[in-house]
């Protein structure tokens, strides 16, 4: 049986006085991911580090009431609602079981700044909007705009995690970031220095 890696030392500093609800969401994954289809299998020897700190090294970036599309196993948005309790986190996921765990967790973690939304992106009531929205390993940036960011308020932010190809999709990205009146759009490099791997996130201002 495939083994969940050692906690690495910057888990602690990266959650500060929340690294034990961190642990408890992590070996709960780590316990049934896998069975419910929320991880891969190969996925235990590297769930801290591929995972749970690239999804915290982002936390200090937001701020007010934040959506996560296609949550999935939690990632990042309970991993994100873990480290920062003092924003509001709206996760949003089309498929029913990973609904189920999502809820699952947000009461055995005593989450009070979580709601969970079965629904997909493009769903979402048009009178809904949040602060910041983000996501994480959901689709390419060409597809991820046209439902990410009519969610986001007349001057708020999307902040995507993505992988090392950010920049070409940004580039492949032009004209939906064009449609969508996207300004200042960068990749922002995360971890370096903390982290094995490090994170990309691309920011961009979203015009009303």
């Amino acid at each position: 049986m495939t083994e969940l890696e050692a906690e690495p030392l910057a888990a602690a500093a990266l959650f500060g006085e929340r690294i034990d609800v961190a642990r408890q969401f992590t070996v709960a994954l780590a316990a049934v991911g896998e069975e419910r289809g929320l991880i891969g299998p190969l996925e235990l020897p590297r769930l801290w580090t591929r995972h749970i700190l690239n999804s915290v090294i982002a936390a200090p970036l937001f701020h007010g009431s934040v959506a996560d599309i296609g949550s999935g196993a939690g990632l990042p948005g309970l991993v994100l609602a873990i480290a920062r309790p003092d924003v509001q986190w709206t996760l949003i996921e089309p498929m029913e079981r990973r609904v189920t765990w999502l809820n699952e967790q947000v009461g055995a973690l005593g989450l009070e700044n979580v709601t969970v939304l079965r629904a997909r992106g493009e769903e979402v009531p048009a009178d809904v909007r949040f602060d910041m929205v983000t996501a994480r390993a959901v689709s390419a940036l060409r597809t991820l705009i046209p439902f990410t960011a009519p969610l986001v308020r007349d001057g708020g932010e999307l902040a995507l995690l993505k992988g090392m190809n950010a920049p070409a999709e940004i580039d492949a990205a032009a004209k939906q970031i064009k449609k969508f009146r996207l300004g200042n759009v960068r990749v922002e490099l995360l971890g370096e220095g903390v982290l094995a791997e490090t994170t990309r996130v691309v920011r961009a201002t979203v015009r009303g």
